[in-house]
């Protein structure tokens, strides 16, 4: 019988590596399974050439060259799609111009009436790092996530809306800034942008860490400059129990466990102003924000008011101006 090969496995290794019985360790099995071998070239689970650019975490690789890792992307963008085609070109644009190269965008479209799919074809069909899936029935924006997060294959996890912007520097200084603090969810700041693309806001500054119980008095953790390193929190799923505010869930399950969650105190993305979008209503938001603090954090009803009326303030706060 053979080894289970793991998804996330680099190129040399996935080419190389064959399931084995034999308890030799002169024939090279590795330790980390019964059955696996580790392929040449990989001593004791580190390659004989090491490079300290665009590094990836493969199981069989400490360190990874990236052009003997060159199949497993760096970095995987999540972006749901729901008649998106007036703003899903500049938005895909927005990652083509990522100083930071080694990524891949999988756009997962939610049965979109408009030509979302068409637009979204044409881009794929000139750059293969991105991706389209096309769901076969309207399941709404967590299934979609979910859907382009079971096909993801990169370490980090960045989420980006198909209507919102990423400054070109975005990834790299990212990933730069989570290895230096060593944490597993990072964000960043960023500014609004009018419908028309015609008005930038004022500078949105979300505070320099959170905590979980920070996190219940201020959901300050934005969608669209939010990354996860899945290598030190394992896979992520978004919750699909009809909670529109899933992404607020997500950042509460990862906090709860005790993963850090830091800022990069510098302007890296644009948030549109969409009007009609889900998170444009402020009763709307604090309404599944009370539902999440019931139901799904299990809050006592003293402590889940005193919770919304720091979340309703810092709204507020950020809302005042555009």
């Amino acid at each position: 019988m053979r080894g289970r090969l793991p998804r996330k496995t680099c190129l040399k290794t996935r080419g190389k590596l064959e399931g084995s019985h034999s308890k030799s360790s002169a024939r090279g099995e590795d330790s980390r399974g019964p059955g696996l071998q580790v392929p040449k070239g990989h001593s004791n689970g580190v390659p004989d050439r090491l490079s300290l650019t665009g590094l990836i975490q493969c199981p069989y690789c400490s360190f990874a060259d990236r052009k003997v890792c060159a199949s497993v992307p760096l970095v995987s963008v999540i972006t749901p799609a729901f008649k998106a085609a007036r703003f899903i070109g500049e938005t895909i644009a927005s990652v083509q111009a990522q100083s930071l190269q080694d990524w891949e965008m999988i756009i997962a479209d939610d049965c979109s009436p408009d030509e979302t799919c068409e637009i979204v074809a044409g881009f794929a069909a000139d750059d293969p790092r991105i991706r389209l899936l096309r769901q076969d029935r309207n399941q709404g924006p967590a299934a979609t996530r979910n859907a382009a997060l079971a096909r993801a294959s990169g370490r980090y996890i960045a989420f980006l809306d198909s209507d919102d912007l990423w400054l070109p520097e975005k990834l790299e200084k990212q990933i730069s800034f989570m290895t230096l603090k060593d944490c597993a969810i990072s964000y960043t700041q960023y500014r609004r942008l009018s419908e028309d693309s015609k008005t930038l806001g004022h500078l949105i500054r979300p505070p320099a860490s959170q905590t979980y119980r920070e996190a219940l008095k201020n959901a300050a953790i934005p969608n669209l400059t939010s990354m996860v390193d899945t290598a030190k929190t394992g896979p992520i799923r978004i919750n699909e129990a009809g909670y529109r505010a899933h992404d607020y869930i997500l950042w509460l399950s990862l906090l709860r466990q005790g993963h850090a969650a830091h800022c990069l105190q510098e302007d890296l993305a644009r948030y549109r102003s969409v009007v009609g979008s889900i998170s444009s209503s402020h009763r709307r938001s604090a309404y599944w924000v009370w539902r999440i603090y019931r139901d799904i954090e299990k809050l006592s009803l003293p402590y889940a008011a005193w919770c919304l009326a720091h979340y309703a303030g810092h709204a507020l706060l950020k809302r005042r101006v555009f």
